[in-house]
């Protein structure tokens, strides 16, 4: 089998046992070039062991798990395809990062113009030379993915990648990131940080219990828009709306409603109606929110 170099992961009817444990049971989801997917889940919800799926690291009980159409381990040149950063790699503390990445990419195929590009690139190219022993973690979470780097993938796998890295290196990697899928290729990210996540990713798989619970993009996702509106006479301005379909209007206290709606929808209704408004506020429920409302509020 050869791989279709399409930049796709795809997953079928996933499941996989341990013993008596099933830790994923029929989940199917896409991943698509050219955006940054997310993916979520509680504690013990089968996210680890589908992105190991993925990397030929676990053997699924049935289902698949196919990268560009292909399992992982049928990739000629893994490394050209896929840059995984899953756990805390294994780098010897006397070990310099330029050594480290050199000997990395001897068995990728790489040469130490691409080392020095990647160690610029993830922006550890004045500590190049530093044993990676002396390393903070936000600095060995740079040191990894500049090792899933090195083959120039067209995917990359990423298991918190945030880890350690401080505002000034969370907003390096947003726009890293970013860059990346907006360059046609594909980033699955996984990580507990919602609210980072939330400003990154396009698009979201949701784990709990080991299946799919949510697919799709981040708006459907936050929920629908909500206005909360303090006017003049809440009696006339919610039969003004009524009218035009919007029947989800809560009365609060202090000539308030609450209104499932747009706000510009609210406003032109209230001026055609001849209704004063005196506060107008928009709200939608956050990822966080969201989240725990998908998994019943598992943390």
């Amino acid at each position: 089998m050869d791989p279709d170099g399409s930049g796709r992961i795809r997953v079928e009817g996933l499941a996989k046992r341990f013993g008596a444990v099933e830790a994923v049971r029929g989940l199917s989801f896409t991943v698509e070039p050219g955006a940054v997917t997310g993916f979520l889940g509680p504690n013990g919800s089968g996210k680890t062991t589908t992105l190991r799926a993925i990397l030929g690291l676990v053997r699924p009980t049935s289902g698949t798990a196919l990268v560009e159409g292909v399992p992982y381990a049928a990739l000629p040149r893994p490394g050209r395809v896929v840059g995984a950063v899953l756990e805390a790699q294994g780098v010897h503390p006397a070990r310099t990062a330029r050594r480290h990445l050199q000997a990395t990419g001897a068995a990728v195929g790489v040469g130490d113009e691409r080392v020095a590009e990647v160690l610029g690139l993830v922006g550890l190219a004045d500590a190049a030379d530093r044993p990676a022993g002396g390393f903070s973690l936000g600095m060995n979470q740079r040191l990894a993915l500049a090792t899933a780097l090195l083959g120039d993938p067209r995917i990359l796998v990423l298991d918190e990648p945030g880890n350690g890295l401080d505002p000034q290196g969370i907003a390096w990697l947003r726009e890293f990131l970013r860059g990346w899928a907006h360059a046609g290729r594909t980033v699955l990210v996984s990580s507990h940080q919602l609210a980072e996540l939330g400003q990154i990713v396009d698009r979201l798989v949701v784990l709990d219990a080991g299946t799919c619970v949510y697919q799709g993009g981040t708006d459907g996702m936050r929920g629908r828009a909500a206005v909360r509106v303090r006017c003049a006479d809440p009696a006339r301005l919610a039969r003004a709306l009524a009218a035009r379909g919007v029947l989800e209007i809560d009365h609060l206290a202090e000539g308030e409603l609450a209104i499932a709606a747009d706000a510009v929808l609210v406003g032109d209704t209230a001026l055609a109606a001849g209704v004063a408004l005196y506060g107008l506020t928009e709200e939608r429920g956050d990822l966080e929110q969201m989240f725990l409302r998908l998994t019943g509020g598992a943390a």
